[in-house]
C-alpha cells in the first residue's frame, strides 16, 4: 500500500493528502460543540498545544526554523488571519450549532473565486466562478430557514468563511518556500502569541464562565489539536503545493457533509439531514468532481 502510494504523482498524492484533511476538518466542529470551553479559549488551548506539538515535531525531524525578515512578517499575517478565522468559526458553532456553521463555511470557495484573481493578478476564471455558484446552491439546499433563531451564528459563520478563502490564498506563495511543518509552526505561534495578548482584555469584557477544561476536555482538545489541527494543517500544505487555492477551498465543501453527518449522529441536529440536505451534498461533490476534471484538462 505505502509502496503504490509512493509511485503516485505528486498532482495525485495532493488530492488524496487534501481529501484527508478535510474529512479530520470535518470532526473540529463536533469536538468545538463538545468542549466546554468559549470559542476564545477553545481557540487559545487548541494552539498552544499545536505550537509546543509542530515545535517538537520540527526538532524530532531536525528541521530548520530559519526564515526571512519578509517571511516572517508574511508568516505573522497570515496566522493572525487564521487564528481570527477560528475564533468566528467556533463563536459560529456556539451561537448556532455545527450544521448551520459547516454548511455556510463552504461559501469560502465563491470568496476564493472573487478574491483571489485581486489578491494575486490571477486572470479571472469565470468556469471557477461557475464552480463556486453550484457549491453555494448546494449550500442554499442544506440550508434552510432558520427563522432568525441563528442571526448571529450565520453572520460569524459567513466572516470565518470570508477569512478561511483569505488564509488558502496568502498560504500559496509561502508553501513554496519553506517546509509545510514550518509555515504550520510559525502561523500557529504567532496566532498564540496575539491571542495571548489579547486574553486578558477578552476575560475581562466577556467574563468566560469557566476557565480551565476538565478531563473531558482535554481529551477532545489534543485530539483537535493533533489530529484535526497539526496533522491536518501539513496535509493541507502539502497539497497547496501542487494544487491551487480554490481547488483546495472548493474541496473543503466536503467538510459540512462529513462534519453534520457527525453531528447528526452525536448531538441529534437531525434537522439539516433532510431531502435539501441530500440533494444539495450532490451538488456540492458534483461541483468538486467537475472542478477537479477541468483542473486535469486545463493542465
Amino acid at each position: 500500500m505505502i509502496s503504490r502510494y509512493q509511485s503516485l504523482s505528486n498532482t495525485t498524492k495532493a488530492y488524496i493528502q487534501m481529501h484527508l484533511s478535510v474529512l479530520l476538518w470535518g470532526a473540529t466542529g463536533v469536538l468545538g460543540r463538545g468542549i466546554d470551553l468559549n470559542e476564545a479559549l477553545l481557540v487559545w488551548y487548541r494552539i498552544g498545544i499545536v505550537s509546543v506539538s509542530l515545535f517538537l515535531y520540527i526538532k524530532f525531524t531536525h528541521g530548520k526554523l530559519l526564515v526571512t525578515k519578509t517571511q516572517l512578517k508574511n508568516l505573522f499575517i497570515i496566522g493572525a488571519t487564521l487564528m481570527v478565522h477560528w475564533l468566528f468559526f467556533y463563536g459560529a458553532i456556539k451561537y448556532s450549532n455545527v450544521s448551520i456553521t459547516l454548511s455556510l463555511l463552504s461559501s469560502a470557495s465563491i470568496f476564493t473565486a472573487l478574491l483571489e484573481p485581486v489578491i494575486t493578478k490571477k486572470k479571472f476564471n469565470k468556469a471557477e466562478l461557475l464552480f463556486s455558484l453550484m457549491a453555494v446552491g448546494g449550500i442554499g439546499l442544506i440550508f434552510y430557514s432558520d427563522e432568525n433563531a441563528y442571526t448571529l451564528g450565520i453572520i460569524l459563520a459567513l466572516i470565518a468563511a470570508f477569512l478561511g478563502a483569505f488564509f488558502n490564498i496568502l498560504n500559496k506563495d509561502i508553501v513554496t518556500q519553506l517546509s509545510s511543518s514550518v509555515v504550520s509552526f510559525y502561523e500557529i505561534f504567532f496566532g498564540f502569541l496575539i491571542l495571548t495578548v489579547l486574553m486578558p482584555l477578552y476575560i475581562h469584557l466577556f467574563e468566560p464562565v469557566k476557565l480551565l477544561p476538565n478531563t473531558n476536555d482535554w481529551i477532545m482538545l489534543f485530539i483537535l489539536a493533533i489530529a484535526c489541527t497539526h496533522f491536518t494543517l501539513i496535509l493541507s500544505l502539502n497539497a497547496l503545493r501542487y494544487l491551487s487555492a480554490f481547488t483546495l477551498n472548493l474541496s473543503i465543501n466536503l467538510e459540512p457533509v462529513y462534519g453534520i453527518a457527525l453531528a447528526f449522529l452525536i448531538f441529534n441536529e437531525n434537522e439539516n439531514l433532510n431531502t435539501g440536505f441530500f440533494i444539495g451534498t450532490a451538488i456540492i461533490l458534483l461541483s468538486v468532481l467537475l472542478h477537479s476534471y477541468y483542473s486535469r484538462n486545463e493542465n
